[in-house]
């Protein structure tokens, strides 16, 4: 794993996870309290939505994810990674559904590289989110 920059689209991102809010080099008490709830002190999000951030239709994405899902035994944290905005995250510019996977990032990695992401956030509790590159 390497650490990305954190520039771009995904620093000014929001990443929901069962209501709690992660930000890039923020810490979070709520996404604490997520991982805590899934009995973890760390994890990683990751989406199977638009590979490499080239946009998929729909239905793609929605089977791509239903896939992930079912990959990952066990509990996981559901949400929304969105674009920066006021508005709701269902109507910002950018939104991809996605998992927390409790845990070590090793296997998150592995599953992000498979659905060729370009990068993961990893949480750890008591400690700002990160934004990591997934190396093939």
């Amino acid at each position: 794993m390497t650490e990305s920059a954190n520039s771009g689209a995904y620093s000014r991102a929001e990443y929901e996870v069962n209501g709690a809010i992660a930000r890039i080099g923020r810490r979070s008490r709520a996404m604490d309290a997520v991982l805590a709830g899934l009995g973890a002190r760390r994890g990683v999000i990751v989406t199977a939505w638009n590979p490499m951030s080239r946009r998929l239709a729909p239905r793609l994405n929605a089977h791509r994810a239903a896939r992930l899902r079912a990959m990952v035994p066990g509990p996981v944290g559901e949400g929304l990674g969105t674009g920066p905005g006021r508005r709701p995250a269902w109507q910002r510019d950018w939104v991809e559904a996605h998992l927390l996977i409790p845990g070590p990032p090793r296997r998150a990695m592995t599953l992000a590289a498979r659905f060729r992401q370009a990068a993961v956030v990893v949480v750890v509790r008591g400690q700002p989110a990160r934004l990591v590159t997934v190396t093939r």
